[in-house]
């Protein structure tokens, strides 16, 4: 195998390990002020909202939406993959044997294998950034 074709599999080796799996929830907790809680129960009682949580959902979402050029450029720059990432021992040996390191950058949530030793993370995972769980 020559030097570029060792080169093309390692780098694509790196690409497979960049899966995105189903949508997952993380559990969060706000203080709010009593005037908006009643302000909130107030649009739900009149149907406006199916409960509480149907309200803070659809104004995270909507200020999401307006800022999302901000977020995609953001990730963009920042080399982000978006969703969940999950690397097993698998595709951690397969770097090792390429002699390749990780950074991983993940917007969402990253996870690695129970059977990954510390041994095996410190070799092969240079970086960890991670935003979200």
């Amino acid at each position: 195998m020559s030097n570029d074709e060792h080169n093309e599999a390692s780098h694509m080796s790196v690409h497979e390990l960049r899966r995105k799996s189903g949508d997952s929830s993380e559990k969060i907790t706000i203080n709010l002020g009593v005037v908006d809680l009643g302000q909130i129960d107030l649009l739900v009682q009149e149907g406006f909202y199916s409960n509480r949580t149907d309200l803070i959902r659809t104004a995270i979402r909507s200020q999401l939406a307006n800022h999302a050029d901000v977020v995609k450029e953001t990730v963009t720059r920042k080399s982000f993959v978006l969703g969940l990432e999950h690397y097993s021992r698998a595709d951690l040996e397969a770097l090792q044997s390429a002699g390749e390191t990780l950074q991983i950058q993940v917007l969402g949530m990253a996870s690695i294998a129970d059977d990954v030793t510390p041994e095996l993370a410190l070799a092969t995972i240079e970086s960890v950034v991670v935003l979200g769980p």
